[in-house]
């Protein structure tokens, strides 16, 4: 069996927006007397637009018609259509992300990228995609090594460190190669954790001033110090990276030691390929910043691997690596699909460990997802990993119905996610124990790892498993 789907990405970004389409085959690895092993095999991008500068109509606000236009044009010339769209992602990422009229946009153009695509946004989601998109998580499990991304736009700077391929922490900072706007000779803009950076150091830089190379390369070489500090190569003054920490996120442990880095984004496409051309070209500092981090001397305490991709590395991994699929042992109803947005409530795995602790952490997580006292659709998941037996797999089921009451009472599905492959005994539990009154989704062969809401889409590969999207929604979190 094997099923090819089309995913689109577009990524619309401090600096740049562009689309790509990829063609995902999916495939049951298993042979013909063991349990189905669906699994995606091969992405292939097929379609690469071209690279547009983010219109924008002010520094607070997102050119949402001139968005579109430029979409639908893309469209038109790959061939692609809407309707053949399955999967992928539509997001806005680095400062873009914060202008006021971010959801607007992506709301308008969710309708243009097909019926199962997700329109999100946030620092987390971008530094997994961006990373994927570069390749590191596969340079990483075949090194065998800890590695970093670090993926340098025109607003941010994400973080996504995998250790022997496995994604551990993410992280973004206020790092970017547009935070400082030049035009005409003079500086037209300056972001005000930038403008705060400076003034930490004791570099005079204003709005209106004329362009100082020396001086914006100082300011550089400081956001070069924090860029690496951040991934603990270097020192940073105390306070600095949490001030430059974007919306107050956590910055990366120092619990596990970075053995090399990859750079992704649109400055890293000038530290891979400096040549000789004018450090101002794009009118801002992107270049003068590559060639501030390419200089670094902490970079010599790693390996600087190459990558797959840089300015396009974030939209590739939209495009290619949003989804994964379920195990092929799951239950579900399927007029219940698909499902966009929904949050998950993920239970701490020790609290697996004795059923009572289960239920005491389900209904003491569960308010957390009642806006204004009342019970929406939730996703509870869990490892699956302790209780596997028959009999423990009941009573597994009859403590979720226990805990989950106010949400049945309130009309709503009842959602589990397991890590372990026990969805389809567990759903079949359920539905026993509730004699097929609530509707039950039980998929299994997911980790909740890195994300906040699931996206599931309709069945494929002849209704075996259901597409899947772990993200993180953040919208507008724009700080002075």
């Amino acid at each position: 069996m094997e099923q090819v789907i089309l995913s689109t990405g577009i990524d619309i970004g401090t600096s740049t927006t562009q689309l790509i389409f990829s063609r995902l085959t999916i495939q049951n690895l298993a042979s013909s007397y063991t349990v189905p092993n669906i699994s995606i095999v091969d992405k292939q991008v097929v379609y690469r637009s071209d690279i547009y500068f983010t219109p924008l109509i002010s520094d607070t606000e997102i050119d949402a018609e001139s968005i579109k236009r430029l979409v639908l044009k893309e469209y038109e010339r790959s061939g692609f259509k809407p309707s053949q769209i399955e999967t992928g992602a539509v997001i806005i990422t680095g400062e873009t992300a914060r202008k006021a009229n971010a959801n607007h946009v992506l709301e308008s153009l969710a309708g243009l990228a097909g019926d199962f695509v997700v329109a999100t946004a946030g620092p987390a989601l971008e530094a997994v995609l961006s990373a994927k998109g570069a390749g590191t998580d596969e340079i990483s499990h075949e090194r065998r090594q800890v590695l970093a991304n670090i993926d340098v736009g025109g607003g941010t700077s994400n973080y996504a460190v995998f250790d022997r391929g496995e994604l551990r922490e993410v992280a973004c900072i206020d790092i970017g190669g547009r935070l400082v706007r030049l035009h005409q000779g003079k500086i037209e803009y300056i972001a005000p954790p930038i403008q705060r950076l400076a003034e930490r150091h004791g570099l005079k830089i204003y709005v209106g001033m004329p362009i100082d190379r020396g001086l914006l390369r100082r300011l550089c070489d400081k956001m070069a110090d924090a860029l690496l500090a951040a991934v603990n190569l270097c020192e940073a003054p105390s306070g600095e990276l949490e001030d430059l920490s974007t919306n107050g996120e956590p910055l990366l442990s120092n619990s596990l030691k970075i053995q090399g880095i990859t750079f992704s984004g649109g400055v890293a496409d000038c530290l891979y390929n400096p040549g000789d051309s004018d450090d101002f070209r794009y009118g801002d500092i992107g270049p003068l910043l590559a060639r501030a981090i390419s200089e670094h001397p902490a970079l010599k305490q790693v390996t600087l691997y190459p990558v797959a991709e840089t300015i396009r590395a974030t939209v590739v991994g939209a495009g290619s690596h949003t989804m994964e699929v379920s195990g092929s042992t799951i239950a579900y109803a399927a007029d219940q699909l698909p499902m966009k947005n929904v949050p998950i409530l993920r239970v701490p795995a020790a609290a697996e460990e004795e059923l009572p602790q289960l239920e005491e952490a389900i209904l003491r997580l569960l308010p957390l997802f009642m806006p204004e006292g009342k019970p929406e659709l939730v996703a509870i998941s869990v490892t699956g990993e302790i209780h596997t037996s028959f009999t423990q797999i009941q009573a597994f089921a009859s403590t979720l119905i226990r805990a989950t009451e106010d949400l049945r009472k309130a009309g709503l599905p009842l959602l589990i996610i397991c890590k372990n492959d026990i969805g389809k005994a567990l759903g079949h539990a359920l539905n026993v124990q509730l004699e097929h009154k609530t509707p039950v989704l039980c998929i299994d062969g997911i980790q909740t790892l890195s994300g906040d809401y699931i996206d599931i889409g309709n069945p494929i590969a002849e209704g075996r498993v259901v597409p899947v999207v772990i993200k993180t929604l953040v919208f507008n979190n724009a700080r002075s």
